[in-house]
């Protein structure tokens, strides 16, 4: 089958730009208060939302996008695609004369070709690239876990324009994966350009990309300033620089957006959204997130490889009350991995009650009646998944407490954070994920496949070849039914072996100055700004 880009879609975007370009450049620039600093700018190295944010949806684009409003799967730098019969073969034809972007330390001398892409996806899976070892210990979670490396079997450059991807089997994820913001296109140019001079390490420094704004600075911990790309190649940018005021404290950037230091604050506690609706010259802009907040547990570590002791921690959570004091129940209590806004959620599944007397039993017969002691890693800041991570680690260790586990709590740097607990050093980790799309294989393979636990971001270090397998069948059919029932029965076994304490399902939420326009919140926690205004 082939995908084009709907004329009227094309029309309709050409016409935004031509009236962009008419209008005189905007003095005001877009500030936005977030929550952390990202790990760098090469997003391929890492998993955490913060640093796609402040990359693939601000500096790069991928070859396709997923439309939030269609619910699909649309062109992106591929204006089309071919699929052959036998799902095994993608061919993309690019856009033309789409350029990279001009920065202090490149200058591009030819627009995107196939060559980029080839790039691209090479040095996430030949190990005989000589880029696949610049990520270091990192790696790259995503292709990993996703099964990339398995999965396609060769990427060729067929011209200028057009490259094709051949699979080792079919896979109904495949182009949704390629939504995702580890999949964006790298300049190939560039790429030789810093290997020639050692240099590789700025990749992730001073990225070159094809997107809306280009990086003009970051002092970490501070501030990310961005101007508008002059050349992109879709829709001109409606401001013409972009911050990034980094802002740990959630209060904090509640007060600076009221000030007016801010226009738009990323993840608000709820009591913050609360008075902003009160508030005349703020706007609150949220929505049903397709996110999962949750505590998990480590079963490479003793005891918590017993299945009856990590059962037992989740009869002892108090959901309800977490709930209330941490999300102000505007989270809604979690069951599954993935929230019910999306197919293939078993809704048979019950959570965990509220027990102590069962939990206290569950330890007896696993050989701990007294308890044993544990810790409990946290972030420091808050975030759309963990409001106030201090109060909710203290909530879990009192609630450990009443059967007899004695929980340290430590707070550990987002970045110090993710980097030991894709090593597995953690007990209990408290975590969040969000889906790039409304797949739910954005949560199994990621967070559940014997692949996540190489790639470190299955958190629960859980490798299971019965889940694996229903995993795996559940991308080799585009039968929605079919693959329904493969992650109905996955659900059930990640429920029954208490992989983890499922906390909430958030409301994506942030707060803006009324004087913005064009800004919507993505219940995937992307961040898309090129068409936000500051009158």
């Amino acid at each position: 089958m082939r995908f084009l880009s709907p004329a009227p879609v094309l029309a309709a975007a050409l016409g935004a730009a031509l009236a962009c370009a008419a209008l005189p450049a905007l003095a005001k620039p877009l500030t936005v208060c977030t929550e952390s600093s990202p790990d760098g700018f090469d997003v391929v190295q890492f998993n955490s939302l913060v640093t796609t944010n402040a990359s693939a949806d601000v500096i790069f684009n991928s070859l396709v996008a997923y439309d939030e409003a269609q619910k699909k799967v649309v062109p992106a730098l591929a204006q089309s695609w071919d699929v052959s019969a036998d799902g095994l073969t993608y061919t993309f034809h690019l856009r033309p004369s789409v350029q990279f972007q001009t920065t202090e330390w490149f200058k591009p001398t030819r627009a995107l070709s196939a060559d980029d892409v080839v790039f691209t996806f090479g040095r996430m899976l030949d190990a005989d690239n000589p880029w696949h070892k610049v990520a270091g210990a990192s790696g790259f979670p995503h292709a990993q876990s996703m099964g990339l490396p398995k999965l396609i079997k060769s990427i060729t450059k067929v011209d200028a324009n057009t490259v094709k991807f051949e699979l080792n089997e079919p896979n109904a994820t495949f182009l949704p994966i390629l939504t995702m913001g580890f999949a964006s296109i790298y300049s190939s140019e560039y790429a030789d350009q810093l290997l020639k001079a050692g240099k590789q390490i700025d990749l992730n420094a001073k990225p070159v990309g094809t997107g809306p704004f280009v990086l003009k600075s970051y002092t970490k911990d501070a501030v990310i300033r961005y101007d508008a790309n002059p050349t992109y190649w879709g829709p001109k940018p409606k401001v013409e620089r972009l911050i990034y005021a980094i802002t740990p404290d959630a209060a904090v950037r509640a007060q600076k957006v009221k000030a007016g230091e801010c226009q738009i604050a990323l993840s608000p506690k709820p009591q913050d959204v609360a008075d902003a609706k009160t508030d005349k010259a703020l706007k609150v802009v949220q929505t049903p997130a397709f996110m999962t907040a949750f505590v998990a547990l480590n079963t490479q570590k003793k005891p918590l490889d017993n299945v009856k002791v990590r059962q037992a921690l989740n009869l002892a959570f108090d959901r309800t009350t977490y709930l209330k004091a941490i999300f102000d129940n505007t989270a809604t209590p979690a069951t599954n991995p993935w929230p019910p806004i999306t197919w293939g959620y078993d809704k048979s599944i019950s959570p965990y009650p509220h027990d102590i007397a069962k939990a206290k039993q569950l330890l007896a017969e696993a050989g701990v009646p007294n308890g044993f002691a544990t810790t409990i890693w946290v972030r420091p800041n808050g975030s759309v998944l963990n409001p106030n991570p201090r109060a909710g680690a203290e909530l879990l260790q009192a609630d450990f407490a009443k059967i007899g586990v004695k929980a340290e709590i430590k707070v550990i740097e987002w970045g110090e954070l993710i980097k030991e607990a894709k090593q597995g050093q953690h007990d209990t980790l408290f975590m969040g994920w969000a889906g790039d799309n409304g797949d739910p294989d954005n949560y199994l393979s990621p967070l559940f496949s014997c692949n996540a636990v190489k790639s470190g971001i299955n958190f629960a270090r859980f490798c299971d070849t019965q889940l694996d397998k229903l995993i795996a069948d559940g991308k080799t059919t585009a039968d929605q039914a079919q693959r329904a029932k493969d992650y109905e029965a996955a659900q059930k076994i990640i429920h029954d072996q208490a992989l983890w304490i499922p906390l909430g399902y958030p409301t994506a939420a942030a707060i803006t100055r009324t004087n913005v326009s064009g800004y919507q919140v993505s219940p995937f926690g992307r961040q898309n700004f090129g068409g936000v205004a500051v009158q």
